[in-house]
């Protein structure tokens, strides 16, 4: 489809048939490390071509996208499980609650979505190098993603990042580099290495086409629910960047006037890491100290910080905040309740749902439809139970030891 950019801080529009990252006008502006970037760009399609695919038959996510996806069956991305936890709903009072199983996708996370645009914007501009920094699962997406077709994926991480994240960049064949230091100071060893030798840089965000791979959940859900809606969304949140993709998703929907109404979404942080939701609520875009044991959450200073606050207001939505033990209560009971066992990060999304439960009920009685999004599968992150779940003693190999365990 045909697009150009727009800034979502100065809304200056740019029509470029080159790769771009920022609005070179509001990179100039920023004035402190302290406060969240400002100059992220917003991909913005010709209405005409929204309007058409209105009208198609076998509308699928990936014809929202400003890319074709080539070879689209190496590497396919949804459509992800729809689950109905009927004990939990039924529990919390929420009688219409789903979750999004991202965490079902080919590298077990949400970050696939952009990840796959990513590639696609490589291939079709003849490069064969992405780069990127992360925590874990944008560098096992991309990892993935380079593998199934053929790019060469340079990977800078945090020396702390989780180790089986770590190791699935590795065995997809990426080049990883630890970086004795931060994520940010990952993320800046990245841009450089990009001005450098060249290629694309996939960094969240910074890339505009992370948030627009990411938008396909949302026209994923709408085709899955045969073209309705939920009332409320929660999402997981850290940089903002899903938030972003989310509320984009919808956003196109209503463009091609498909929807005319876009869902409540709900930013859900941990209360160790909160920037999106305080700026929220103080207007005051300011970094603070990170400290969730949630990795792929734990962000001082969000890419994507402006525009999920934006979104929030634009989706009459809300943000909740959690503590670390609600998270991992939460991820637990998902396990034991449902079924589903996912990471930290997503378990947070969940941990807000129920906490907002009895306002739900209030507020929107009980016709109320609930989505919690579910982004990351719970096997990147078995070091989180350590401390907190054994495996049980073993018995002797008799009939009589085994009537003592259970007597």
């Amino acid at each position: 489809m045909r697009f150009w950019y727009e800034c979502n801080d100065c809304h200056e529009t740019y029509n470029t048939d080159t790769i771009m990252y920022r609005c070179p006008k509001c990179q100039k502006t920023e004035s402190s490390d302290s406060e969240f970037s400002k100059g992220n760009l917003i991909v913005r399609f010709e209405k005409d071509d929204l309007k058409r695919l209105s009208a198609m038959q076998d509308l699928c996510a990936q014809d929202f996208l400003p890319y074709d996806i080539p070879d689209i069956a190496c590497y396919p991305v949804g459509p992800t499980p729809l689950v109905y936890p009927k004990r939990l709903g039924h529990y919390y009072g929420l009688n219409s609650l789903s979750f999004k199983l991202d965490s079902a996708l080919l590298s077990g996370s949400f970050k696939d979505r952009a990840s796959q645009l990513v590639a696609a914007q490589a291939i079709a501009h003849n490069e064969h190098v992405i780069t990127l920094a992360s925590t874990g699962n944008a560098g096992a997406a991309m990892s993935c993603a380079g593998a199934a077709y053929g790019l060469d994926v340079v990977l800078f991480v945090p020396e702390k990042a989780p180790v089986n994240k770590l190791m699935q960049s590795i065995l997809y064949g990426a080049t990883v580099v630890p970086v004795r230091g931060t994520y940010d100071d990952a993320f800046a060893l990245s841009i450089a290495y990009t001005d450098k030798f060249g290629g694309i840089n996939r960094n969240t965000a910074y890339n505009p086409m992370t948030i627009e791979g990411k938008k396909t959940v949302s026209i994923e859900l709408f085709l899955q629910l045969g073209k309705a809606l939920p009332d409320i969304i929660y999402v997981p949140v850290g940089d903002g960047c899903i938030f972003a993709g989310v509320y984009k998703g919808f956003y196109d929907l209503r463009e091609a006037g498909l929807i005319d109404k876009i869902p409540h979404l709900v930013c859900v942080q941990s209360d160790s890491s909160h920037a999106i939701s305080q700026a929220w609520r103080t207007r005051k875009f300011e970094s603070v100290k990170a400290t969730t044991q949630a990795d792929s959450i734990n962000v001082s200073l969000p890419a994507n910080g402006r525009m999920a606050v934006r979104y929030i207001d634009e989706s009459n939505g809300w943000a909740i905040e959690v503590s670390d033990s609600e998270l991992f209560d939460a991820q637990r009971e998902l396990a034991k309740e449902s079924g589903i066992f996912v990471e930290p990060a997503a378990a947070c999304a969940w941990a807000g749902a129920r906490k907002d439960a009895p306002d739900l009920r209030r507020r929107f009685k009980s016709n109320c439809t609930v989505c919690v999004l579910l982004t990351g599968i719970g096997f990147k992150d078995m070091a989180v139970f350590d401390k907190t779940v054994r495996m049980p003693a073993p018995i002797d190999n008799s009939i009589e030891a085994m009537t003592n365990r259970f007597s």
